[in-house]
């Protein structure tokens, strides 16, 4: 049986020009380690997403999402690492 640690966090990162907050939760979809995001835009409406690693990386896996959020993802992985490594 898999035994997978719970993990919530949330941290504020910089994105187009402001502090957003982005929470985290990690989950296991089909064995495979996923972090459900999410994020509000400028009008409060919520943005959710997934990452997932692939190739040493946690990479974004929607792909019609706002460029601002695209633009963070090597700062969303180095989040999700290190919130690992604790």
């Amino acid at each position: 049986m898999l035994s997978i640690r719970n993990i919530q966090f949330s941290k504020l990162v910089k994105a187009e020009g402001r502090f957003r907050e982005f929470n985290f939760r990690k989950s296991a979809n089909d064995g495979n380690i996923v972090f459900n995001v999410d994020v509000t835009d400028d009008r409060n409406n919520r943005i959710l997403f997934r990452m997932q690693k692939e190739d040493n990386a946690w990479k974004i896996q929607s792909k019609e999402l706002p460029v601002w959020i695209t633009n963070t993802e090597t700062n969303l992985c180095e989040l999700i690492e290190n919130e690992l490594q604790a």
